[in-house]
């Protein structure tokens, strides 16, 4: 059997354990069966830009839909989201992978939906999603790896939305949480990472107000974030002042 780690560009540096992982053509997915929801998602921001014309980047595509790699009693369906007040809303963003039909569209596997506060999908993950886009950009940034947890506070209640049947109707937990780790490496091969944990609604303070150090959210998540590259190699952003990075 293929070792996905080896295959795998966005999975070099090392992901979390998870049930089953949903290898991708621009993006992979650690799914979880018990939250019928991804555990985590990686990527790559727009790997292999170079080979494509980014003047021709294409427009959403909108095309939600059940991943069907996912056995039909662990996997959620559209109708879990129909009127439960929750955004679909993307782990890896649909404007990090928008420079191919096919690229964009993969981003609309429920896989890598979760249920979002809209106020929380439209408001701060938004912008923490268009900040990592613009730490992307810069000339010095070779390479941007993103890993997106759910997150769930097992001392807290969870709500779901969908409703359990027998024709294999599923529920979905609502994540009370989101982490994002970002991992930057430069042309030098120099690594920075920043870590993120925000709670899902309305959230109006900045962004550095929810950065978290990697190693408490490794044990919010269960698992090792990039556990191929040594710690020593690490550098952590533990405050920002002036700009995001």
């Amino acid at each position: 059997m293929n070792d996905p780690f080896q295959m795998q560009r966005e999975l070099r540096y090392g992901a979390p354990v998870c049930d089953q992982i949903l290898t991708g053509r621009h993006f992979s997915i650690g799914y979880s069966w018990y939250f019928r929801q991804a555990k985590w998602t990686l990527e790559i921001i727009n790997r292999d830009r170079e080979l494509v014309n980014e003047m021709a980047m294409v427009e959403r595509l909108d095309n939600f839909r059940a991943d069907t790699r996912i056995p039909k009693r662990f996997r959620a369906g559209l109708k879990a989201y129909k009127g439960s007040g929750f955004d679909r809303g993307h782990l890896v963003a649909s404007a990090n992978q928008d420079l191919q039909d096919i690229q964009n569209s993969e981003t609309f596997l429920l896989s890598n939906m979760s249920p979002m506060k809209p106020q929380f999908n439209r408001g701060i993950w938004a912008r923490l999603e268009n900040e990592i886009r613009e730490l992307d950009a810069r000339p010095s940034t070779l390479e941007t790896y993103v890993l997106t947890c759910p997150v769930f506070y097992f001392g807290e209640k969870v709500e779901r939305i969908g409703k359990e049947q027998e024709d294999f109707g599923i529920s979905v937990p609502v994540p009370h949480a989101f982490m994002k780790s970002v991992l930057a490496e430069n042309k030098r091969g120099r690594f920075r990472l920043w870590t993120f944990e925000i709670p899902n609604k309305r959230q109006t303070d900045d962004l550095d107000s929810f950065l978290v150090k990697t190693y408490d959210a490794e044990q919010m998540v269960g698992g090792r974030f990039w556990d191929r590259i040594s710690r020593e190699d690490l550098h952590t952003a533990k405050s920002r002042t002036g700009s995001m990075w």
